[in-house]
Parts: structure tokens; sequence; C-alpha cells
């Protein structure tokens, strides 16, 4: 079988003509994890007057040399302080307040003493200490939030601070998830053979692409028959933005996913790349709908998931990126074959502020254990010509904990 490499079919898939990004308009209370579909450019200025950040005394700057000012009145914070400062005056001001007019300067109530109506400075404090200047915050044509953004909790705060009731989210692209071969068991099916297989991928892809942004439909198990196989294809192309399957696209005679994508009218992007796990990944594409076929092993599956169904969701959502990846130091030796770029699970740790990888309690075996992607781990890229990389050495790392 030939082989693309992956390089190469990360290039085809960024090339991929896709639909204009969709979007909603949602309440700013649900739209928590959404991505935001458009710019958020500041309209005022905030703060739009300087505005006591403190407790204090409203005084001009050159009247800390006089030896007592007079208190004319009190400033709470959203009252709508009418006197203008004149010399040897001060105004009670409190925290949020805006600053009286013919003020600059707030000396905080630590540093005074009032009584009788009289104000004496005990220590002096610099030129509009304790004032939030206007525009302290953003000011107006201000970039707040960019488009693709996803919404956490300081993008609510900064919304609600501008008012937004309703906020411009990308739709969610529909994600339908089929798991295809006769050994496979649905959650809740009773096992009668021991070579039967728990279904465990639509599960873990399922909870992978609603973390990514996505809307799934879960299509459950089918067995290995083409007509079948072909039906549930078509029913999901009519609901769904993007069909994911597992199983049914390596070489075996009972692979019947790879036969049956053309035969549904869909054109195969490619099918075969250099990469370890899931070198039998196939891409197809019918109008502006996509079918990814992974291999049956769970950590193959998930690998290859990530690689291929998280940009494809991300460039439907209008994110820049799918994933992140960071640069890391080997803290160990590391040895693979040549050949084929491998995705490795592996823990990342932080110390004094640097990545490093190391392999600790990671077992080596087939495809499918699935459980050395728990805990803190992340997944390490190495090159289809790397066959011995040293402990030091620098090497790119896909994060698992933020898609």
């Amino acid at each position: 079988m030939s082989l693309i490499s992956y390089e190469t079919s990360q290039n085809m898939l960024e090339l991929l003509e896709l639909p204009s990004c969709k979007r909603e308009n949602v309440f700013l209370s649900n739209a928590l994890g959404r991505i935001l579909a458009e710019d958020i450019v500041a309209r005022v200025n905030e703060p739009q007057f300087p505005t006591a950040s403190m407790d204090g005394y409203a005084i001009k700057y050159e009247d800390q040399e006089l030896e007592s000012l007079s208190i004319i009145g009190d400033n709470p914070a959203g009252a709508d302080e009418q006197n203008e400062l004149q010399s040897t005056e001060c105004i009670k001001t409190f925290t949020g307040a805006i600053m009286p007019k013919g003020s600059d300067t707030l000396i905080q109530i630590e540093n005074v003493t009032a009584k009788d109506g009289t104000l004496y400075i005990n220590e002096k404090v610099s030129f509009g200490s304790s004032v939030r200047p206007v525009g302290e915050s953003f000011c107006v044509g201000d970039v707040l939030l960019q488009k693709g953004v996803k919404l956490g909790f300081a993008e609510i705060g900064v919304l609600a601070a501008l008012n937004y009731v309703h906020v411009a989210v990308a739709l969610k692209p529909r994600v339908a998830i089929l798991a295809t071969g006769n050994e496979i068991l649905d959650l809740g099916v009773t096992q009668t053979k021991g070579s039967q297989i728990r279904s465990s991928n639509n599960y873990t892809l399922a909870a992978l692409f609603e973390q990514a942004g996505a809307e799934v439909m879960q299509l459950g198990v089918v067995g290995d028959n083409k007509t079948e196989i072909m039906q549930r294809f078509n029913d999901a192309l009519n609901g769904a933005d993007i069909v994911v399957s597992t199983g049914g696209v390596s070489v075996g005679d009972y692979d019947f996913v790879k036969d049956v994508v053309p035969k549904i009218g869909a054109e195969v992007i490619y099918k075969g790349v250099a990469i370890k796990p899931g070198k039998h990944v196939m891409l197809a594409q019918r109008e502006q709908k996509f079918v990814l076929s992974l291999p049956g092993f769970a950590y193959s599956s998930t690998v290859t998931a990530i690689l291929y169904a998280l940009p494809l969701i991300a460039k439907m959502l209008g994110k820049k990126e799918a994933y992140r990846v960071v640069e890391a130091k080997l803290k160990e030796d590391f040895f693979k074959k040549k050949g084929l770029t491998q995705f490795s699970a592996c823990n990342l740790l932080i110390e004094d502020g640097e990545y490093f990888v190391d392999f600790t309690g990671k077992k080596a075996g087939s495809s499918a254990l699935l459980i050395n992607l728990l805990e803190e781990s992340a997944l390490m890229i190495s090159g289809e010509e790397d066959t011995f990389l040293e402990k030091g050495t620098l090497v790119n790392v896909i994060l698992l904990k933020e898609f």
C-alpha cells in the first residue's frame, strides 16, 4: 500500500475548502464553551471617567502641602457628585466612585485623620494615586476577544461587562460516529463469546468531539455487512457534516468500509498515511461533507481522530487551531523504527518553567492500549527519519487537555 507522509496529509487537510462558518446567537448564560463567531470590539472606554480604586479622599495633589483640608461631602459608588473641588477642599470618595471634578488624586483613609469636618494628612501619596484613569481596562476600538476563541469564564465576564445579552457563536458541526465489526458489542449488550469486544471507540470519540465543540450523533454498532454499512453511511451523511467510522479500513477480508465509502459517492482524498498508529486512516468527501474512517483499535482510533477529525471540526468552527503543540525535552533516550511518523503516549511534566517528557508507566504493546492516555498524558511526535532521540532532545508534543 502506498502511503503519503504525515506532513502531506496535514497540508491536504488544511487546503480543504469548507463552507463559511455558520453562526447562531445564544444567550450569554448559555455561551460557556462555545466558539466566538465575531471579533468583540470595545464600544466605550472602561472606565469612562477617572474612578477611585480605593476608599479615601479626593484631593488636588498639591494640596497635600497644606496643614488641613475641608471635607465638603461624601461620594459613594454610583453617586452623581456635582461638587467641583476647589483648593483647600476634599470629598470623601469610595471605591468605584467617579472622581469629583477638580480632583486628581485619592489619598487613602489609612493615610489621614478626619475630625469635625477637617482632614489632616499624615502620609502623602503620589500624583494620581488610587485613581483608575480613563481607558485603564480598554479603550474604544480595542479588539477584546477575537473570532475563534473558546468562551471561558473570563470571556463571559468581559462580554457581560460590555452588556452583551446575546453573543454570536459558531454553529456546532454535527459529527456522526459509527463503530463497525461483528466482534463489537455496544454497551449493555450481553457478551456471549470470548471473542467479542466491548465498544468503547464511539464513546471515546464522542467525548473527544464534544470537548472540541461539536454536536455528536451516536449511530451505534454495525456488523461486517456491506449493504448495512452502506445504508448507515448514507443515512449519516444526510444529517451530519462529518461521519467518523472505526474499523474496516485495513486489508482484511472483512474490512468493508474502505470499499463502501467510494460506492456512496464520496471521493477518497487519501487512504493510507505513514503514521504509527493508524496508517490505514482514510479521508473522503461528498459535496461539503466528509467521511473519516479510522482503525478499530482504541489507541489508534483516538490518536487518528485527534490528528484528522479535530482539524476538520476546528475549520468548521472557525478556530485557529485544533490542539496545542508545545516543545519539550526528553528525560530519557527514545528509540523507534525508521519510516513512520510516530505518536507516542508520554507523560508531560513541568520543571522550572520547562516542559519535559518521559514514559514512566506507559505500557508497550499493541495499538489497543487506551489506558496510556490516562492522567497527565500527551502525544510525543517523532519524525519518519528518526530512529534514536537522545535524552535532552527537544521534541514536539500534542497537549490532550486543551481542545
